[in-house]
């Protein structure tokens, strides 16, 4: 069997004759805008703001490709990675009927949004070192499995998978492929943008609120077939990202050395509050991490948790997930943030 987008894509959304705005409806450019029942006398704030959005996002995508290495033909906009996970469902898992698989310890979205969707969740826990499963994944395939979800760096365990390990899913799995890489920019691996030639099933997503720091924004990015992300297009609400935040996006794209920066300042902080997590005598496991966060197994966690909440630290209990007992995920903040949490820890020690 051969990857085929027709034979996994919802019957309907083919079907689907997209919402048609505006200003999809002229070509060219023009001065007076007569078309969209917008306020033609501005708003409160500034007289652009009173327009709808490019509701296709083309001078971000265009920056955003620049710095991708890759055709904005090839890009999905969403509100957030959120908005993509959901768009993915909507677009090619049929509610009732087909299934997906995830991966735990991973980001909690994709069984939300499979819920809502109403689409079958199977489960292939993660082995105890974080890897894939292989051998439960290819158990758990069947016919109606559409779409798997792979977190690499995954969160809540800051690990990169095995990129063998992804590619032999990607070579025996006719459904999508779905790569979550919002915490890519803090990891070794390059990333798997380059293999989408490779692998028409394949679909990376990114985000602008980690590294970039835009989190405020909620700008999520899909790296897909063409194919595929026309077919998510049609689904997304014709508006998504304000034209506030595409502005602001654009901005921020122009400083990528100061990104570059800030990633390596944040990665030498990870690595020095790891070393120094290792210290402390009731830490167990200081877990290695590609991410902008340290997953760490103590003693007491839960308690260790609230201490610092009185403190007013506010860290991740993630005590209740499959494979991390005990553990708190722990992001990476300014030096002053690591110095207060470091001596919150230290006062907890000596109680």
């Amino acid at each position: 069997m051969q990857f085929d987008l027709n034979r996994i894509t919802r019957k309907n959304i083919q079907l689907l004759k997209p919402y048609s705005s505006a200003r999809d409806e002229f070509s060219g450019e023009a001065k007076v805008f007569l078309d969209a029942n917008e306020n033609s006398l501005g708003s409160p704030l500034t007289k652009w703001y009173n327009r709808y959005p490019d509701p296709h996002h083309v001078q971000l995508r265009n920056k955003i490709a620049a710095i991708k290495g890759i055709a904005p033909e090839h890009i999905f906009l969403g509100n957030g990675s959120d908005e993509c996970i959901d768009v993915l469902f909507r677009c090619f898992c049929e509610p009732g009927v087909s299934n997906t698989i995830i991966c735990p310890p991973t980001y909690g979205m994709y069984q939300v949004s499979a819920n809502i969707n109403n689409v079958a969740i199977q489960e292939a826990p993660l082995l105890p070192d974080y890897q894939l499963n292989l051998a439960h994944i290819e158990q758990l395939v069947n016919a109606d499995s559409r779409i798997i979800w792979l977190c690499s760096p995954n969160n809540p365990t800051g690990n990169l998978m095995n990129l063998e390990d992804i590619e032999t899913v990607l070579n025996n799995f006719f459904g999508l492929v779905v790569v979550d890489e919002a915490y890519i920019n803090f990891a070794r691996q390059r990333s798997l943008i380059s293999l989408l030639p490779d692998y028409p099933n394949l679909v990376v997503l990114q985000t602008l609120s980690k590294a970039w720091g835009l989190a405020g924004l909620r700008i999520g990015m899909a790296f897909a077939g063409m194919a595929i992300v026309e077919i998510m297009n049609k689904v997304k609400p014709p508006y998504n990202i304000s034209e506030p935040a595409q502005e602001l996006a654009l901005k921020a794209l122009d400083e990528v050395g100061q990104v570059n920066d800030m990633i390596t300042l944040l990665v030498d902080m990870r690595e020095a509050l790891a070393a120094v997590f290792r210290q402390m005598p009731w830490v167990e496991v200081v877990y290695p991490s590609d991410a902008n966060f340290l997953l760490v197994k103590m003693q007491q966690a839960h308690l260790v948790y609230e201490f610092l909440l009185d403190k007013g630290i506010v860290v991740r209990d993630r005590s209740r997930v499959e494979l991390c007992d005990n553990c708190l995920r722990i992001t990476i903040g300014t030096e002053q943030e690591n110095t207060l949490l470091v001596d919150a820890l230290a006062a907890w020690h000596e109680q």
